[in-house]
């Protein structure tokens, strides 16, 4: 005699709530997670309270100023990338669909955090086929608009409007402490080849002000041009973020003239959605950067 059990399976977990857990842990921001899903903060809350509900554990500590995993949460999140890398999968028939986004970030925003750029877009979709190119902003938002990229992070260029506002960057001139005029009092300039914004500004910013210097040391990328500026080669103009470290802004002890700010936008012209989710996750990233 077969005797059926009263006994109701427990609830199947909230694929919408895990996808939004594994993006607060990726991004480590309630905020960015909310920007990321194209959501509100107080969704991504609610989400994730109904998640830990169900799991009956605490996944998350949060602080005003820090969000980070609790041990259950660290424990859960390799479960939580299985089970969504599983569900997409069969969503899509068990074939792995080859996704491709063309981007195109500037040399001067990309900076150090191109590698944890490209780790959270390779977690956001790892079937998600990049191809990156670093370069001018005046270059890059021309190739955008000729349809030669899918998405571009860029300075905005005076002549230029539009596009989705990421973040305010200040730029300086950066140096070794210590760094010092040469013989004849001119300043030593590190710099990129034209036709770089940034090196435009910085000349007739110089030009303006009378200020004697020499272009000491030309960079191929902004990687070449900080480098002199720590081996203290020579000061370079650069914003802050990017600037390495070691190195200080001497533009107020030296009299240079202020650089001033420069915001960073998206362009992007993404149909597919799961390409449009990994941009919004690259977005909020920028969107978080701390100033240096």
């Amino acid at each position: 005699m077969i005797t059926l059990s009263n006994d109701r399976p427990p609830p199947a977990l909230d694929i919408d709530a895990v996808r939004t857990f594994k993006l607060v842990a990726d991004l480590r921001s309630f905020t960015r997670a909310a920007q990321a899903s194209g959501t509100t903060q107080s969704a991504v809350s609610l989400k994730l309270k109904r998640l830990e509900k169900r799991l009956s554990v605490r996944l998350v500590e949060r602080t005003p100023r820090l969000v980070r995993l609790t041990v259950e949460g660290t424990g859960f999140l390799a479960k939580a990338r299985d089970l969504l890398a599983a569900h997409d999968h069969a969503l899509s028939g068990g074939v792995a669909v080859q996704r491709r986004l063309k981007l195109g970030i500037s040399d001067h925003v990309a900076g150090s955090d191109l590698p944890d750029l490209l780790a959270r877009l390779n977690a956001t979709d790892p079937n998600l086929r990049l191809e990156v190119r670093l370069d001018f902003s005046n270059q890059l938002i021309d190739l955008f608009d000729r349809g030669k990229l899918d998405a571009v992070i860029v300075r905005r260029e005076s002549h230029r409007r539009g596009g989705e506002v990421l973040r305010e960057d200040e730029f300086g001139w950066f140096a070794v402490p210590g760094f010092g005029r040469d013989s004849s009092g001119r300043i030593r300039v590190a710099m990129l080849a034209a036709p770089c914004g940034v090196r435009a500004q910085a000349i007739h910013a110089l030009d303006k002000a009378k200020t004697g210097w020499i272009e000491a040391f030309t960079g191929g990328g902004v990687t070449a041009v900080a480098a002199a500026a720590a081996s203290g080669v020579a000061v370079a103009p650069l914003a802050r973020r990017v600037a390495p470290r070691g190195t200080v802004d001497i533009g107020p002890a030296f009299g240079l003239p202020p650089l001033g700010r420069s915001k960073v936008t998206l362009h992007a012209r993404v149909n597919d959605r799961q390409a449009a989710a990994a941009l919004r996750t690259v977005a909020a990233t920028f969107r978080g950067r701390a100033v240096k």
